[in-house]
C-alpha cells in the first residue's frame, strides 16, 4: 500500500513490489491482519509533515500479526511458520514485509488474528497513558472517546486497577461501555455538568482520546495538570517518552512505569523501560484470559483499503478497523445490500444497535474465525462444530445402549 502525495483515502494505491528479503537481524513476515489507525490518516493527509514527513512513494500502517516466512542472518529464537504480533514504521499494510526481529512477539495460540493484528498501536498508546498518570485503586477517571480503540483499552486497564471510569461516548455506543463496566456520558451538551453529577467527589484523572474541547473540560473539572493526558495531542504523546515504535526512551516515564494500586503482573510493571513488544505480550495474555476486550468494528480486504479509511474517518468507530489478507469463506457467511446513510452494511452490522435479550456470551467462543485462512485450509462454522459434537454424543450413547443390550442378552442366556 503506497501513496505518492498527501491527501484523503483516494491517494492510496495497491501496488506490486518484489518479495522483500530479510537483512541482518530481520525476519520476513506474511501479514494476516493489520490495524487501521487514526494516526495513519493524519500522516497521509500531511497534518504531521513537520514532525514526520513522508518519503514518496510512502507506505503506511504500523501494527500487524502474521507468520514468519524467512529468517535473516544473525536472527535466533524464531522459526519459519511462527505466529507473531509486531510493529513496523509505516509499512504494515502489505501482504509481506521485513522487520527487525526485536519488533515481534509470539502470538498466543488462542488469540484471534483480528485482535492480534490490531493490538500494538492502541495497546501501547493506552498502556503508556494509563501509566503516565499513575491510575490506581479508588481513582475516578474520565476517558474521552471511550468506545474507540485506545479509549476502550485504557478504560478496561483502569478498571482492572480498581478505578471508577466514566467514558464520553456517542449515544449509539453507550450500552457498549456499560458492558465494560464503564459509566457512559453522552458527549453532547454540558459534558462537564454530566460528569459532576456522576462524580460529585471530583475527578482525579482525565485521558483524552478524541481532541476537541476535552482538555478544556478537564481543566473545568479542576483535574490536576499532572494527571491530564491526550493521546491525540502530539506534544502530549512525546511527553510519554515513546518513540515511533512505541518503546520508552531511557530515563523517561513510559509504557512500563509502575502504577500505584495496580494488581497483577500483566497490569503493571516496576521497570521504567519496557519495550512495546513486551507490553503487547502482556495485553495479549489479558485478552486470552478474557480480562481485556478489543472489539473489531469491521474488516476489509487489502484492496478495499480506501473504504476502510473512509469508514474510519466517518468517526464513532467501536473498537478497531483492520485489513485482512486471508479472509475466511464459509457457507453461512453472507453480505447483503442493507444500507445506513447510504453506506453498505454487512448483515451482522445491520442489527448492531437493535437491542436483544439474551444471556451474556463469551463472543470469542461463539464467533467463527474470519482471518487466518490459507489455501486448502477448512475453517468450520461453529454450527458445524456443534453438529459434530452432537453426532459424537449420539454415537457414544448408541454404543452404550448396544453394550447394555448385549449384557442383558448374556444374562438371559445364563
Amino acid at each position: 500500500m503506497k501513496f505518492s502525495r498527501y491527501g484523503g483515502p483516494e491517494v492510496l494505491e495497491v501496488v506490486d513490489i518484489d518479495m522483500p528479503v530479510p537483512g541482518e537481524g530481520e525476519v520476513l513476515i506474511e501479514v494476516v491482519a493489520a490495524g487501521v489507525n487514526p494516526a495513519d490518516s493524519r500522516l497521509r493527509e500531511g497534518k504531521l509533515a513537520d514532525r514526520i514527513p513522508a518519503h514518496f512513494p510512502q507506505g503506511q500502517g504500523s501494527d500487524f500479526a502474521g507468520f514468519v516466512r524467512g529468517i535473516g542472518p544473525g536472527v535466533t529464537g524464531w522459526s519459519v511458520n511462527d505466529e507473531v504480533i509486531g510493529h513496523v514504521s509505516r509499512g504494515s499494510h502489505a501482504t509481506h514485509l521485513t522487520v527487525p526481529a526485536t519488533n515481534i512477539t509470539p502470538k498466543p495460540p488462542h488469540l484471534p488474528w483480528e485482535v492480534a493484528g490490531s493490538l500494538f498501536v492502541t495497546g501501547t498508546t493506552a498502556w503508556a497513558a494509563i501509566n503516565a498518570v499513575d491510575i490506581g485503586q479508588g481513582d475516578t477517571v474520565v476517558i474521552s472517546a471511550a468506545a474507540g480503540g485506545v479509549g476502550c483499552i485504557a478504560a478496561q486497564l483502569a478498571r482492572l486497577r480498581g478505578a471508577k471510569v466514566i467514558g464520553t461516548v456517542s449515544e449509539r455506543n453507550a450500552d457498549f461501555l456499560r458492558q465494560l463496566d464503564v459509566i457512559p456520558v453522552i458527549h453532547d451538551g454540558d459534558v462537564a455538568g454530566q460528569i459532576r453529577e456522576l462524580a460529585p467527589e471530583g475527578v482525579d484523572v482525565y485521558l483524552d482520546a478524541f481532541g476537541g474541547q476535552n482538555l478544556e473540560i478537564a481543566r473545568e473539572l479542576n483535574v490536576k495538570e499532572a494527571r491530564i493526558r491526550s493521546v491525540v495531542d502530539w506534544d502530549g504523546v512525546f511527553d510519554y517518552g515513546l518513540d515511533e515504535y512505541g518503546r520508552t526512551k531511557p530515563g523517561t516515564r513510559g509504557a512500563g512505569a509502575a502504577a500505584s494500586g495496580a494488581e497483577g503482573s500483566d497490569i503493571a510493571d516496576e521497570s521504567a523501560e519496557e519495550y512495546g513488544h513486551e507490553v503487547v505480550g502482556r495485553l495479549a495474555r489479558l485478552a486470552v484470559q478474557h480480562r481485556l476486550l478489543l472489539p473489531i468494528s469491521d474488516i476489509f480486504a487489502i484492496d478495499e483499503v480506501r473504504e476502510a479509511f473512509e469508514e474510519l474517518d466517518r468517526g464513532h468507530v467501536r473498537g478497531k478497523i483492520l485489513l485482512g489478507m486471508h479472509p475466511v469463506g464459509y457457507s453461512r457467511q453472507r453480505v447483503h445490500g442493507a444500507t445506513a446513510h447510504g453506506v453498505p452494511l454487512k448483515e451482522s452490522a445491520s442489527t448492531v444497535d437493535v437491542p436483544t435479550r439474551h444471556a451474556r456470551m463469551r463472543v470469542f467462543e461463539n464467533l467463527p474465525p474470519v482471518l487466518g485462512h490459507l489455501r486448502g485450509q477448512h475453517h468450520p462454522h461453529p454450527s458445524e462444530q456443534l453438529d459434530a459434537a452432537e453426532a459424537a454424543e449420539a454415537a457414544a450413547l448408541a454404543e452404550a445402549e448396544a453394550e447394555a443390550e448385549e449384557e442383558g442378552e448374556a444374562v438371559v442366556d445364563r
